[in-house]
């Protein structure tokens, strides 16, 4: 029997690519606990309820799950999912809905995200961070405008996540 020693270093290789991949773990990331969602959807309604004014809030996690959901009474029923998607648009876009709304009036190359489904470019969704890491949004609708609904959200999140 006679060993081909080319081969030998093809079988290297595969061994160190081998060795490479086993230190390869799960990635660690923060997200958005429910407790702190709690926190800031009635650090939110408390913001609005300061002005006069009664809102929905969500919050939705890292990966866009909702997390957290509350509204106020004789709030209309289109405000629950407006909420919803302004959150998961402030988080996918990683900026504040209102900025994207406009960018895409602005820019003709954004425009096109008003055919989205998924996002609503509208003020009120605004993003959470941990230090430089986007654990979540929160998204506000029925305030009185989007102007409100971000500033009840802005003024939770100074209140709850100082940075």
């Amino acid at each position: 029997m006679t060993l081909r020693f080319a081969r030998l270093p093809m079988l290297g290789a595969v061994l160190l690519a081998g060795s490479a991949l086993a230190d390869v773990g799960p990635v660690q990331q923060q997200n958005l606990s429910l407790e702190l969602a709690n926190r800031l959807v009635s650090a939110t309604l408390e913001a609005c309820h300061a002005d006069g004014r009664t809102a929905v809030v969500a919050a939705v996690d890292r990966g866009g799950n909702l997390v957290a959901l509350q509204r106020d009474d004789n709030i209309g029923p289109h405000n629950t999912l407006a909420a919803q998607r302004k959150a998961f648009t402030s988080l996918s876009t990683g900026s504040y809905s209102r900025e994207l709304a406009e960018r895409a009036r602005q820019d003709s190359e954004s425009e096109n995200l008003n055919t989205l489904d998924e996002l609503l470019l509208l003020g009120g969704g605004v993003p959470l961070r941990s230090g430089d890491e986007i654990i979540g949004a929160l998204g506000v609708a029925g305030a009185g405008g989007s102007a409100i609904d971000e500033g009840c959200a802005i003024a939770a999140v100074e209140r709850v996540l100082p940075q």
